[in-house]
């Protein structure tokens, strides 16, 4: 009996003892790694994956997946420069940047929800007209010159810089959703078994877009972070950034199948994401190595979910159907 709660324990802090080994390999290699400016520095550059990673977890509990918010993130980016540069108003940019993107996603809800389309193919339709967007606005040319509007990005209030207030805010806010809510309990509940949502009362069409509008709302200021961080509006930015999120949340414990997936596991997942990367630039690992690596470690998660934790699903699913009556979204 204590095993078994040992190994139960086991199963489900073991992406923070992950976390723990990886900051301690880490503090090994190089005496850098835990100062103050370079963790910092990790947690500005994760900002804009943890935030798009949210978006991700949301879907993929829902039995939904976005392959364009990278490319999205760059058309609302560059466009939310684009207004600013022309009227000077910092809440006119970043509402841009979230209408565009919640635009995009609504399209993406349409096409899964009410066609009954896959969310991959759609997706990866949108990533392309996204992208084709962007570059056909800014003629393929960079935005230079964005003023005060890149303070978002690199300034802070007091000690803490502002993409990780973003990052901060955004991770109460879609824990709180996730874990204590009717829609957060209807994410899960479609994503374990759609069929027996829909017996049990739940509008799945609305909570699909619901679920897709979530996403649209973090991509959107996503967006606004990646483009004041880098000083410009990038038509070709965030090139592979749908995949950073991704891979933050299924390293972080969601689950490909649906119905599985926590906020605190996803912003674990981001950090030994970036942690992996810091201590590979630290070192000077080359860039195509860390690409390699990248790969392996998404087939590495995707194959453990496959093998280990699906046997656990059906638990999670059923606990999951025991609240879906009363999770009408």
């Amino acid at each position: 009996m204590k095993s078994g709660k040992v190994g139960q324990a086991m199963s489900k802090y073991s992406i923070f003892f992950v976390l723990l080994v990886m900051i301690l390999i880490s503090m090994l290699m190089n005496d850098k790694f835990l100062s103050t400016r370079n963790i910092t520095n990790i947690a500005v550059q994760l900002s804009v994956a943890t935030i798009l990673a949210y978006g991700e977890m949301v879907l993929i509990v829902s039995g939904l997946l976005d392959l364009s918010s990278g490319a999205v993130l760059a058309l609302a980016g560059v466009l939310s420069v684009s207004v600013y540069k022309s009227t000077g108003n910092l809440a006119l940019a970043v509402a841009v940047s979230i209408g565009v993107a919640v635009a995009f996603n609504m399209i993406n809800a349409l096409f899964v929800a009410n066609f009954a389309m896959p969310a991959f193919i759609v997706t990866l339709a949108t990533q392309m007209a996204a992208r084709g967007l962007a570059l056909l606005y800014t003629k393929g040319q960079n935005i230079l010159q964005i003023g005060d509007y890149a303070k978002l990005g690199q300034g802070s209030i007091g000690p803490i810089p502002i993409p990780v207030i973003f990052m901060i805010a955004a991770t109460i806010v879609i824990w709180y959703i996730m874990n204590h809510t009717k829609l957060g309990r209807s994410f899960y509940a479609i994503g374990g078994n759609e069929e027996a949502s829909i017996a049990s009362g739940i509008n799945v069409v609305k909570s699909k877009y619901k679920a897709f509008l979530i996403n649209g709302i973090l991509v959107g200021i996503a967006g606004v972070l990646f483009m004041a961080r880098v000083n410009a509006g990038l038509p070709n930015g965030a090139l592979g950034y749908e995949m950073e999120g991704l891979t933050a949340a299924i390293v972080g414990g969601t689950s490909f199948s649906g119905g599985v997936g926590t906020t605190s596991g996803t912003l674990i997942g981001s950090f030994i994401i970036g942690c992996l990367n810091n201590i590979m630039n630290l070192q000077g690992v080359d860039a195509y190595i860390q690409q390699v690596v990248k790969g392996g470690i998404i087939v590495a998660a995707v194959l453990y979910d496959i093998r280990f934790k699906n046997k656990k699903a059906p638990k999670v699913i059923l606990q999951k159907k025991e609240d879906a009556p009363s999770a009408k979204a």
